[in-house]
């Protein structure tokens, strides 16, 4: 094996009561929006905390609610340092929504946090990770160079494509009506920093009520030997790599789980050629050594809007 690199970084998803709204099912829920001001408060101040022991710079993916709600923490966000990206507005689930609602987020998303931070914003992550099928050509429109919500890798950046099509199955037809692959659409100059729902917090560790698979109450223990099993892995397996890990001040403010972030991190630390970076670095990294192929779908230039 050779010298080792490798990038860890923190995505820092700031759900709270955008969260409720858009994709937990707790907007008729009292009990439940507390919960969404805990997370934008104490559970926000506690990862700024946590990341300033260990002089760590993050991203924060921070939903317009959340910036208009809570703007002495986000602002505290943005005071320590930690780069800020787009994450909806109520955390809408990209989906269900029309291309004019989805282009109308996307406007005054990237509006607030290009005012609030003084740059237009980088990156991006779908709500709830369900980019719909024009989210990435919206974000090559406006400009944005990197995406966090796919899954093609776990631990290798790559250039996003877009428009891939398949045949859903349809038992009231022909079998040949569906047995057809899956068709490839075009390449493009978007870099994907991998999304990968066992390197998350929440849904083994918070309680939803509308999701039964999420009851909450996973001991962060058990989440360490999974997220630690796959560094190993990593680790062990490759050179180069990166290690993106997605959390949420709702979760990850809870004292058992700040606890387990810094059980991780001293293990990552003993580790040669370990890193702890931004989500725009891991994407300048990339886009330094890897050039996008003939013809490929390129993002806007920042502010052409």
């Amino acid at each position: 094996m050779g010298k080792k690199r490798v990038l860890i970084c923190y995505g820092v998803d700031v759900d709270a009561v955008a969260g409720w709204l858009g994709s937990y099912g707790g907007a008729e829920s009292t009990s439940d929006i507390s919960r969404g001001l805990f997370a934008g408060t104490i559970g926000v101040q506690r990862l700024l905390k946590l990341f300033k022991k260990y002089d760590i710079k993050t991203t924060w993916f921070i939903p317009g609610h959340s910036l208009e709600t809570f703007p002495e923490d986000m602002a505290a966000v943005r005071e320590a340092g930690h780069e800020i990206g787009l994450h909806g507005y109520s955390h809408e689930n990209p989906s269900d929504m029309s291309m004019e609602q989805q282009r109308d987020v996307l406007e005054k998303t990237h509006r607030m946090l290009t005012e609030f931070v003084g740059k237009p914003p980088r990156g991006s992550v779908a709500p709830w990770w369900e980019a719909s099928k024009e989210g990435a050509q919206l974000l090559l429109d406006y400009g944005i160079e990197y995406d966090h919500s796919m899954s093609h890798h776990d631990c290798q950046p790559y250039y996003l494509r877009i428009g891939d099509t398949w045949t859903k199955i349809d038992y009231t037809q022909k079998a040949e009506r569906w047995m057809k692959p899956l068709v490839k659409g075009q390449e493009t100059g978007l870099v994907e920093i991998p999304a990968s729902w066992y390197l998350d917090d929440l849904p083994p560790m918070m309680f939803i009520k509308t999701a039964p698979n999420s009851h909450g109450f996973v001991n962060p223990r058990d989440i360490e030997d999974i997220w630690r099993d796959q560094f190993d892995y990593f680790y062990r397996e490759y050179d180069e790599f990166i290690f993106p890990i997605t959390i949420h001040p709702d979760v990850s403010g809870r004292p058992q789980v700040l606890l387990m972030h810094e059980r991780l991190i001293e293990h990552f630390k003993k580790h040669e050629g370990v890193e702890f970076v931004t989500m725009e670095q891991i994407c300048d990294d990339f886009k330094s050594k890897n050039t996008p192929v003939p013809g490929a779908a390129m993002p806007a230039k920042p502010r052409s809007m």
